[in-house]
């Protein structure tokens, strides 16, 4: 009899491949269509309807039942919701890291093993080796393809999860080999773009998405190396670390965020691009997860402190109960926003996290 595998379809490319793939594997597949959002924003139409239309097609093509379970009031809470918390407190987070974490290897997986799923599978671009044992936990491979691998997404998933989970694309070396594949078997989704914006809200931008929400509030842009004032914004919580675009200072030298003080509400910017605050020679990591369920041992390391950023060597450090680290670049690089994720790998296995918490040492000019 062959295994039953509930395998979450977006609507997108990569979804729709992995569900040809399983079925011509000779798995039981059934699709199932996570609505967690369907609210329109200003000036932005949720697609949801779009992609499950997309979605229904496929699966009518392949014979695959489709179902639609409606995650809405889970993701609000652990993603929508920590995201604008986390935006009014001055931290840049990452949804999509929380979305797999609380919504597609959480609540998706939770309903579909009570609904008697051996397996659970994804379009991400990853991979995994189950342990023999399934208590413990499996390893988390980046993808063949490095520049769409998405383990810098998974890595506060508990590594047990894993080995009930398949990751059908994580072996094509590119998105364009998906593509042509999704053509041969004559998908029809195979010229769909690729998704953009936050999780499955759609191209909506932060800024739409956060004024949503919180209110504007006035406040003063502030040059980090004077404290003279250059003009107003709308709200420190809109503005992250490096920022460039959206300051509307007018004329004069392209000008970057420095830094963001959510409690005055100032923001810090520079025009010089090798001022200090930019620059850093390491991060502390907090709310760390890792993926073997114990923290690795001290070393050398390489990270990633964004999604398709270069792997950099580090060395990794971590407080006794794995909770907290800490990383050393060899040499100096561009900081990254408190509240991005800092994922760590030993070759091509990711052993887990960390938030980057706030710079303690470095403060702009008062």
């Amino acid at each position: 009899m062959s295994q039953s595998v509930f395998l979450g379809m977006s609507g997108g490319v990569d979804s729709a491949l992995s569900a040809a793939l399983l079925v011509e594997q000779g798995y039981d597949v059934t699709g199932v269509y996570m609505r967690n959002w369907s609210r329109d924003l200003p000036g932005f139409k949720c697609p949801w309807a779009e992609d499950l239309a997309d979605a229904e097609r496929v699966a009518v093509k392949l014979g695959i039942e489709l179902l639609v379970w409606d995650c809405e009031a889970e993701y609000k809470a652990t993603v929508a919701d920590y995201l604008v918390d986390s935006y009014a407190h001055g931290y840049t987070p990452n949804p999509d890291v929380m979305c797999n974490q609380t919504v597609k290897f959480g609540t998706f997986a939770d309903r579909a093993f009570a609904a008697g799923a051996d397996l659970i599978a994804t379009g991400h671009y990853a991979r995994c080796i189950p342990a023999e044992d399934s208590a413990e936990p499996a390893t988390l491979l980046r993808s063949k393809d490095e520049h769409k691998d998405q383990t810098y997404f998974l890595w506060r998933v508990p590594g047990a999860t894993f080995n009930r989970v398949l990751f059908p694309v994580g072996d094509y070396a590119t998105k364009d080999e998906v593509r042509a594949a999704c053509a041969e078997r004559g998908l029809g989704i195979e010229n769909k773009p690729d998704s953009d914006g936050i999780c499955f809200i759609g191209p909506v931008g932060i800024r739409t998405f956060l004024l949503d929400t919180l209110e504007r509030k006035a406040g003063d842009i502030v040059e980090w190396e004077t404290g003279k004032v250059l003009g107003q914004h709308e709200g420190a919580f809109l503005f992250t670390v490096g920022q460039r675009k959206g300051l509307d200072l007018g004329g004069g030298p392209a000008r970057y965020v420095v830094a963001t003080d959510v409690e005055r509400n100032i923001v810090y910017v520079t025009a010089d691009k090798e001022c200090p605050g930019l620059w850093t020679s390491g991060h502390v990591l907090e709310d760390c997860h890792w993926i073997a369920g114990h923290a690795p041992q001290e070393g050398d390391y390489v990270v990633r402190t964004r999604h398709t950023g270069p792997l950099r060597p580090v060395h990794l450090s971590c407080s006794q109960d794995g909770k907290m680290a800490k990383v050393a670049f060899t040499e100096p690089v561009r900081t990254v926003a408190p509240g991005q994720s800092a994922v760590l790998y030993d070759g091509e296995v990711c052993v887990g996290g960390g938030i980057i918490a706030p710079d303690p040492v470095m403060q702009p000019h008062s």
